[in-house]
C-alpha cells in the first residue's frame, strides 16, 4: 500500500513539474516592435540559446527588428526638391 502511495505522489510531482515548464507566450513583432527594452532582451535570449527561445518567438524577433531597422513599409521618405539655382548675372557688353 505505501508503495503504491509513493507511486502516485512521484506522478503527481511529475505532472506538477511538466505543467510548471510550459512555454512563455510567444510575443508578436508588433508588440516587440513598440517595447525597444523586451526586444533587446528577447534578441539576447536568442542569440545565448535560440532551442531554448524556441524558432516563432526568435522568428518574432527577428521580424521586429527588420521593421525597427527599415521601417514598417509606410511611405517613402522623398527628399525635398532642389533649391531653383542661382541665376547668373547676365554678361555685359
Amino acid at each position: 500500500m505505501k508503495k503504491h502511495l509513493n507511486m502516485v505522489l512521484a506522478a503527481v510531482a511529475a505532472a506538477l513539474l511538466i505543467a510548471c515548464n510550459k512555454p512563455e507566450p510567444i510575443e508578436t513583432a508588433e508588440s516587440l516592435v513598440a517595447n525597444s527594452e523586451r526586444l533587446q532582451e528577447l534578441r539576447a535570449r536568442c542569440k545565448a540559446d535560440h532551442a531554448k527561445v524556441g524558432d516563432d518567438q526568435c522568428n518574432a524577433v527577428a521580424e521586429a527588428t527588420r521593421r525597427r531597422f527599415f521601417g514598417s513599409g509606410g511611405p517613402k521618405h522623398t527628399p525635398a526638391a532642389p533649391a531653383p539655382a542661382a541665376s547668373a548675372p547676365a554678361p555685359r557688353d
